[in-house]
C-alpha cells in the first residue's frame, strides 16, 4: 500500500540519507536541481545524494547541495573500447557500493511513472521510495506514490517539484543552478581575450539533438552576420564535436566548420565543447545565448543568461528556459527549417532591448 504525504513526517532538524534518482538527458537533471535545491535548504543535516549517468553527471559538479553525486554509464555513451561486459560489471560495483550507503529515501525524480529507476530503488536497497505512480500498475508502484496527471501542462522543474509535497515542502520551485569550473572558465575567458577584448560575449550553440529542433549552418552564419553590422561584439562558436554518422553521439564539426567560414571576417572564437563541464564553463563567460532548446539551454538558463531560444516540436510551456530572461521562438510549423534568419534577428534585437544594457547593444 502506497503511503500519502501525511504519514511520512520529517522535521526540519532531521538527518535523513536520501538518494535522488535521475537518469535522463542534461536538460533533465538541470529541471532536477531546484529540487535539489529546496531539499537542502529544509533539511540543512541531511545526507543528499544523486544517482545520474556519466554523460549528465557534471550538471552536479561543485553544486553545494549535494554531499555526494554517483554516476554509471549507459551502454550507448562507452567508447568505441569499452565493451558492454565491462560497463554492466561496473554498474553492478556501483550498485553494491550503493547498497552500503543504506539511504532512507530514494526519490524518483522524473515527471511520471519511472520503472526503471523503480527497480534501481529496489535493488540498492533505500527502505523509503518517493515517486509518482502509475494508476494502471497498482502493484508496482513506489511505497510512497504520489498520482500523475499526464496531461498536466505545467513545466519540467514544477513536475519533478511536485514530489517534495509528500515530504511537506510546497511553494513555488527556486531557479535551476549549475556551477562552472574556475580552472575552464579561465581558459575560455584566456582564449576569448585574444578575440575583440573589453566587447560582449554572445554564445552562439549550433547542435540540437532532434531533427526539427535543428537550424541550418547557413541560418546561424547569416545571424551571426546581421549582429555583428548592429552591434560590437564577439562570438562564441560552441557546438558538440565530432561527425554526424557518429552511432554513439551525432557531433557537428561539419556544420561549425561552415559557419566559421563564412564569418570569418567576424570576430568569432570556435569552441567545440568535447566535455560537459567544458560548455557549462564557456556558457558562464557569455553575456547572452542563442540556441535551440536542449541541455545547452537549460545550461544557460541555471546561468542565468538571457537567452534567444528556438523551439521545434517541444512544449514551450513545459521545456522553456526556467527563471531565466529569454526570446522564445516556434514556427507554426514545430519545424526550425520554417524559421527565418529575419524573424531570429528581429527576437535577438527583442531581447536586447528587453534585457541587455551594455553599450555596445545600445
Amino acid at each position: 500500500m502506497s503511503a500519502d504525504a501525511s504519514s511520512i513526517p520529517m522535521e526540519r532538524d532531521a538527518r535523513p540519507r536520501i538518494l535522488v534518482i535521475r537518469r535522463d538527458n542534461i536538460g533533465d537533471l538541470v529541471c532536477t536541481t531546484p529540487l535539489i535545491a529546496a531539499l537542502r535548504e529544509r533539511y540543512h543535516g541531511a545526507h543528499i545524494a544523486a544517482l545520474v549517468n556519466t554523460y549528465n553527471e557534471a550538471v552536479l559538479t561543485g553544486n553545494p547541495a549535494v554531499d555526494a553525486v554517483y554516476a554509471y554509464e549507459k551502454g550507448k555513451h562507452r567508447g568505441e573500447k569499452r565493451s558492454i561486459v565491462s560497463v554492466y560489471a561496473n554498474r553492478l560495483r556501483l550498485i553494491v557500493s550503493l547498497r552500503k550507503e543504506k539511504f532512507d529515501y530514494a526519490i524518483l525524480a522524473a515527471s511520471g511513472f519511472a520503472p526503471r529507476s523503480l527497480r534501481l530503488a529496489r535493488v540498492i536497497g533505500a527502505r523509503h521510495v518517493l515517486g509518482y505512480a502509475d494508476p494502471g500498475k497498482a502493484h508496482s508502484r513506489p511505497d510512497i506514490a504520489l498520482p500523475y496527471d499526464a496531461s498536466a501542462s505545467a513545466h519540467e522543474v514544477e513536475q519533478v517539484f511536485g514530489l517534495l509535497k509528500a515530504l511537506g515542502i510546497n511553494g513555488p520551485p527556486p531557479p535551476a543552478r549549475v556551477f562552472p569550473d574556475a580552472a575552464e572558465r579561465r581558459e575560455v575567458e584566456q582564449a576569448l581575450a585574444r578575440v575583440a577584448p573589453g566587447t560582449p560575449v554572445i554564445g552562439v550553440h549550433i547542435s540540437a539533438r532532434k531533427k526539427s529542433q535543428q537550424w541550418s549552418a547557413e541560418n546561424f552564419a547569416a545571424l551571426i552576420r546581421a549582429i555583428a553590422k548592429r552591434h560590437a561584439v564577439r562570438f562564441l562558436l560552441l557546438w558538440s564535436p565530432g561527425e554526424p554518422d557518429n552511432p554513439m553521439h551525432s557531433g557537428d564539426d561539419e556544420k561549425a566548420r561552415a559557419v566559421a567560414e563564412s564569418c570569418a571576417e567576424f570576430p568569432v572564437l570556435s569552441c567545440p565543447t568535447e566535455a560537459l563541464s567544458r560548455l557549462i564553463a564557456a556558457l558562464s563567460v557569455c553575456d547572452c545565448v542563442v540556441c535551440a532548446d536542449g541541455g545547452a539551454m537549460h545550461l544557460a538558463a541555471a546561468l542565468g543568461k538571457p537567452i534567444l531560444c528556438f523551439f521545434g516540436d517541444s512544449s514551450p510551456k513545459r521545456w522553456g528556459p526556467w527563471k531565466a530572461p529569454h526570446e522564445l521562438l516556434q514556427p507554426v510549423s514545430f519545424d526550425l527549417k520554417d524559421l527565418s534568419v529575419e524573424q531570429a534577428t528581429a527576437g535577438f534585437e527583442r531581447l536586447v532591448r528587453a534585457y541587455l544594457v551594455a553599450p555596445a547593444f545600445r
